[in-house]
């Protein structure tokens, strides 16, 4: 259906990728995953026809319609949402407004009237009539109430933007779909509502994610971007990562063998070639020497940074007391948090979880005392030392200062050197990167800074909003571990349900209005306990 040919991008004096050539097709699912800057969006944007390569081509079959998932959840704020939805088919929605331009014009000619009447057969042809009721129909299926169909995108709460956005890119019927990043900003049971939408919808799918879970609950196969080329895989996640890792365990035993019958041989020709009797035979050893290949392995684009956080003093029985906390925001009358208690023992890790807008972020700013409450009072143990990692960083990467300058800071030193080079080489930051200004950092790397403030200080509670956002894979994995080694207390928000299920031993639940729900157990037991399944 979707299929490139050679296809090359190349930015400056180094190629992103090379000579991709592959094939997207009978309605399979794809995740397509890589290294940050691998170019996997890049790859994405060529594959939608927004961008050019820089060499080779990409084929859409013949009469097959392409969708796109709309990054931007924000882009429509001042439309009515079912035009949002028209808007997904580009050809139907110009003829409309093209033909309601010439009708709403006091001037128009018979010849407008004309270019009107054949924009009116346009319509038509693709459906227009019922356009209307179609749209409004797949955002029903979405979850979106009829009430808001006819009202401004503005007013649709975050949680559910995305949704409108996928009815968007269904609403054309296409055979092809690209979803870049489908799960940022989403809540759990959105993206489990997303799960099962595309599960139900015939269609090639390409789908960028680091969403463990979610490439395995979703994906029929991984393409995965590496060694600047494209590599498919059958099976979801869990599957590529084992057939990958056997892939090159077999290459590396395989050229091991090859590299000992090298040596072999010729140690053989070198003793014997100058021999009359073994001449023959030295020759002959020559000739398969010449038929051996080493096959190449080439350096992987991914890199696992080195996570792990200590704890400078060790709590032994409570961390925290939470009691009658309210909150609510300047010039508003809602209560964003409404009289919310409970304890946290030392040694706890808590996964804050619950739909967008509930107040997770709220809760954590007060724990962090960022947010002064409304009332009620948090109590923290005597020793306790907080560690925060916020949802966006930014105001920590204000000042003007290099890499190796912001992380002095935390040291405790004046002059430790070698221990913030360590940090940073750690964090897979090296050479004159150090020297490069904490301003011009993504998003990805401010949070590995925020990881290496918080490996120096040893705090023995960390408080962490949403720390894998913006991570690739190997960020996320090396981060889940550090976590389960660290022997402090942890509190954390998080939508990633790998990352939830494997660290969280208690959740709490924002259920909105202020309100929360306590399960003292973890993940998959609190799934269970509302009859959902893991």
């Amino acid at each position: 259906m979707l299929s490139t040919s050679n296809v090359a991008i190349q930015f400056g004096a180094k190629p992103l990728f090379e000579q991709v050539t592959v094939k997207f097709s009978d309605g399979n699912r794809y995740g397509l995953i890589g290294a940050n800057g691998s170019g996997k969006s890049t790859l994405m944007k060529v594959l939608g026809g927004e961008l050019e390569p820089g060499a080779g081509d990409v084929m859409l079959q013949a009469g097959m319609r392409l969708g796109r998932l709309n990054q931007n959840q924000f882009a429509y704020e001042d439309e009515r949402v079912l035009d949002v939805v028209m808007r997904g088919h580009t050809e139907l929605w110009r003829a409309m407004k093209q033909r309601d331009l010439i009708y709403a014009d006091a001037h128009a000619t018979d010849e407008d009237y004309m270019k009107a009447a054949e924009l009116e057969g346009t319509f038509a042809e693709y459906g227009g009539y019922d356009a209307e009721a179609r749209a409004g129909s797949i955002l029903t299926d979405a979850g979106i109430h009829e009430s808001r169909h006819n009202g401004p995108m503005r007013e649709v709460p975050p949680g559910l933007k995305l949704r409108v956005l996928l009815a968007q890119a269904l609403f054309s019927r296409p055979d092809v779909l690209l979803l870049d990043e489908p799960t940022n900003n989403l809540d759990i049971n959105s993206i489990r509502w997303l799960e099962g939408a595309l599960n139900n919808y015939d269609a090639t799918m390409v789908i960028i994610s680091h969403d463990r879970h979610f490439l395995n609950q979703v994906c029929t196969h991984i393409a995965d971007l590496d060694f600047q080329q494209l590599k498919i895989y059958p099976g979801n996640y869990d599957d590529f990562m084992l057939a990958s890792v056997q892939a090159r365990a077999r290459v590396e035993a395989a050229n091991a063998k090859a590299k000992d019958r090298i040596s072999d041989l010729q140690e053989f020709v070198r003793r014997f070639s100058a021999n009359a009797s073994k001449a023959r035979q030295a020759t002959s050893r020559k000739r398969q020497l010449e038929k051996i290949k080493i096959e190449e392995i080439r350096p992987s684009s991914r890199q696992n940074p080195y996570i792990r956080f200590e704890q400078g003093k060790k709590l032994y029985r409570s961390a925290v007391n939470v009691e009658h906390l309210s909150f609510k925001y300047p010039k508003s009358d809602v209560l964003v948090l409404d009289k919310v208690s409970f304890n946290v023992e030392a040694g706890e890790r808590i996964a804050i979880i619950g739909p967008n807008g509930a107040g997770k972020t709220t809760l954590m700013r007060c724990l962090a005392a960022e947010l002064k409450p409304s009332s009620g009072r948090i109590v923290w143990v005597e020793n306790a030392q907080a560690g925060y990692m916020p949802q966006d960083p930014q105001a920590e990467f204000e000042e003007k200062s290099d890499l190796f300058t912001w992380m002095s800071r935390y040291t405790g030193k004046a002059d430790d050197d070698q221990l913030i080079r360590a940090t940073l080489g750690r964090l897979l930051f090296s050479g004159d990167e150090t020297k490069k200004s904490v301003k011009v950092l993504s998003g990805g790397e401010k949070g590995r800074m925020i990881y290496g403030k918080l490996m120096l200080t040893k705090p023995n509670v960390l408080l962490m909003d949403e720390p894998t956002n913006h991570m690739d894979m190997e960020t996320i994995e090396s981060l889940q571990i550090g976590l389960e080694h660290y022997p402090g207390t942890l509190i954390f928000v998080s939508h990633d349900r790998e990352f939830v299920g494997g660290l969280a031993t208690r959740i709490i639940e924002m259920r909105g209005g202020g309100r929360i729900k306590d399960f003292k157990g973890t993940y998959d037991e609190y799934l269970k306990a509302q009859g959902i399944e893991a």
